[in-house]
């Protein structure tokens, strides 16, 4: 793959009415995977999420709650065991963060909106039709299920009001050559779908205002006018590059998109009226649109407005997060409906990652420890009748995950490393170290069996490192291969582990878990799940206040720093020398490598706290805390100042 190729990956921005779901965390997690792969083949990825935070739907919650709008969709994100609490649980690894709130969105898409009513392709109207709050979708009476909404199966209510279209009939012929004569949409399953239910009955005009609420972007050269959420919220895969706006700039860099993960629910949206809308701009498609399938509880959709959901929370929580990351992506094939359940989840668990994964690693490693005291002698005793099968398949491995991976065939690409894994175990029992171990004459060989396993163990976590970041990088520290060990040219040769690397049992990876007892325990937490819920209209709490005696068991001086250095084998430690005014110099150690180089730091005057509890960090102690100013940037960038004071400041002051 050519080097710095650029891709741009996004999931649906999810809308924040109420916590999300385990749905959701099944299209995140997919796409987090499909950016770590591209980064470890060498790819320029840019992954964007985000949240579509307008609409009828969060002003009706908002006031039932007695907040603002605003107030509600800050809490839903941005608050206790939201959805950026969420992706960071979930090891999701988002370049950026688009909120449909963002000044910079806003200002953007009514440029966008004016820029298409210029061109003739929105004009003024009247919209009367069936109309869906929860889904905050318009239906046509045919597309309605027994008189309800055919996505959610809620009623759904008459709407007439004075609205501005988009001409979608004008590009219907467009949208048909797209989806049947290109790759453009997949599965080709869902081509199907939209042709012959959308595109051959006729597509009508599309409405893209609303005045009956006021929770979204005003149209400003019309008064009384939100756009409604198609344009809103489908351009912030644009905007969130620097498109209509000087935010960002890097939209040339990477638009078109490489790909969109999104629900099959809104493959509509995404395949149809998308298209039109960029077609309507004049602007390059994206590459492909990628349906997924449901996750689906007792037979039906996992859905907020049904409220049949999972909380991510609760199962990350309990069994682990690379644990939930594999399920997903194992469990189910990434196209098509999966049908979730505890049971399931288990097993996968205990089968694949304890079973499988986690015994061979702690097997092997404890054999090497046991048998060669933590190192392995640098010898050669191949035996081709027994060692070829192994290494030719450890050989091929790449190859046909990558393949797998191209498609994005998740399942398909983890069952060819767990083809090896399996092959592994086999080995063991068919060399039996054990018994090698007790031949003096065959420590060659017992040392070259057990090189081999650990071996496999290498290749496999360097293609797992997309699904099971923290687990691979364990198992990595635990066989002793470095980085230039971990990358994805190291995948494809076989012998690049020293013969001599140092390996450790390490702690074990994925305990099994108990079926019965686990599924009766689970069974009572989901009575009680812990919420994200919608901030309430409460009477003002008193301040938890401390007293003068609480704030005087915290000693804050004064000092300067005497030098300053990076911490070895560490990216974020820097090694303080600091003059706090006492009988010899202070030594304290700050992950704030990532702000400030060493250098630029040496002489100045800073605030340590002296009297916190010592600690090691790299194996060096580090005898206080420098205090910092940190906050969280609207993107999700973490922005931090080291506390500096006037240089006239003597050390060894207390603050006071």
């Amino acid at each position: 793959m050519p080097e710095n190729k650029k891709f741009y990956i996004t999931t649906p921005i999810y809308y924040p009415s109420d916590k999300l779901h385990i749905g959701h965390a099944y299209c995140t997690v997919a796409t987090d995977a499909m950016a770590r792969y591209k980064r470890l083949t060498g790819c320029d990825v840019m992954f964007l999420t985000g949240t579509d935070e307008h609409g009828q739907k969060i002003e009706d919650k908002a006031k039932a709650a007695g907040v603002t709008p605003q107030q509600y969709v800050d809490n839903i994100v941005d608050g206790p065991r939201g959805v950026r609490d969420l992706w960071k649980l979930m090891n999701i690894s988002n370049d950026r963060f688009i909120r449909t709130t963002d000044d910079y969105h806003v200002a953007a898409i009514q440029k966008i909106f004016k820029a298409m009513y210029d061109k003739g392709d929105i004009y003024k109207g009247t919209y009367k039709g069936k109309y869906c709050k929860d889904c905050e979708a318009f239906w046509t009476e045919t597309q309605l299920v027994d008189g309800k909404c055919p996505d959610c199966g809620r009623p759904v209510q008459d709407a007439e009001e004075e609205a501005y279209f988009f001409r979608l009939s004008k590009y219907a012929e467009r949208i048909q050559h797209l989806l049947e004569d290109t790759d453009f949409l997949e599965p080709r399953s869902r081509v199907h779908e939209m042709v012959n239910n959308f595109i051959k009955p006729g597509l009508e005009d599309l409405c893209v205002s609303r005045t009956s609420f006021k929770w979204g972007v005003p149209v400003d050269f019309d008064p009384g006018h939100v756009v409604y959420v198609w344009i809103d919220a489908l351009f912030n895969y644009t905007t969130a590059l620097g498109f209509m706006n000087d935010k960002y700039h890097d939209f040339d860099k990477y638009w078109p998109a490489d790909v969109h993960f999104v629900g099959k629910e809104i493959v509509r949206f995404h395949s149809i009226i998308w298209p039109a809308m960029l077609m309507s701009m004049d602007m390059p498609l994206p590459k492909k649109v990628f349906g997924h399938g449901w996750l689906l509880l007792d037979g039906g959709k996992m859905s907020k407005s049904k409220g049949n959901v999972v909380d991510p929370y609760l199962l990350a929580e309990r069994y682990g997060v690379d644990a939930l990351r594999y399920f997903l992506l194992r469990e189910f094939p990434f196209g098509t409906d999966g049908n979730f359940s505890n049971e399931a989840l288990i097993g996968r668990i205990n089968t694949d990652l304890a079973n499988d994964l986690g015994n061979l690693v702690s097997r092997t490693t404890a054999m090497v420890g046991k048998y060669f005291g933590d190192h392995l002698p640098a010898v050669e005793a191949a035996d081709p009748a027994m060692d070829d099968e192994l290494i030719t398949m450890a050989k091929g491995l790449r190859d046909a995950y990558e393949g797998h991976m191209e498609g994005y065939a998740f399942q398909n690409a983890l069952m060819e490393v767990f083809k090896l894994i399996g092959r592994a175990n086999k080995y063991i029992d068919e060399n039996k170290p054990w018994l090698l171990a007790k031949d003096e004459s065959q420590k060659n060989r017992l040392a070259q069996v057990l090189y081999n396993l650990l071996e496999c163990v290498r290749i496999s976590a360097v293609l797992l490192t997309p699904f099971m970041p923290d687990t691979c990088g364990k198992i990595f520290g635990q066989i002793g291969a470095g980085e230039e060990l971990r990358s994805w040219e190291s995948a494809k040769t076989w012998g690049l582990l020293p013969m001599d690397a140092a390996v450790n049992k390490g702690e074990n990876l994925f305990p099994r878990i108990d079926m019965e007892k686990e599924l009766n325990e689970l069974e009572e937490l989901e009575k009680k799940p812990v919420e994200a819920e919608a901030p309430k209209a409460e009477e003002p709490k008193e301040p938890e206040y401390i007293t003068i005696d609480d704030f005087n068991k915290v000693k804050f001086v004064t000092a300067k720093i005497l030098a300053c250095e990076a911490v070895p084998k560490s990216s974020k430690l820097l090694r303080f020398t600091l003059d706090c005014g006492e009988a010899f110099p202070r030594q304290i150690l700050s992950g704030i490598h990532e702000y400030y180089e060493p250098e630029e730091l040496v002489g100045k005057t800073v605030v340590a706290c002296t009297n916190l509890k010592p600690r090691k960090m790299m194996g060096i102690m580090s005898n206080g805390m420098l205090i910092s100013a940190v906050k969280e940037e609207p993107d999700g960038s973490e922005k931090l100042h080291l506390i500096m004071l006037d240089d006239k400041v003597p050390a060894g002051y207390g603050l006071c």
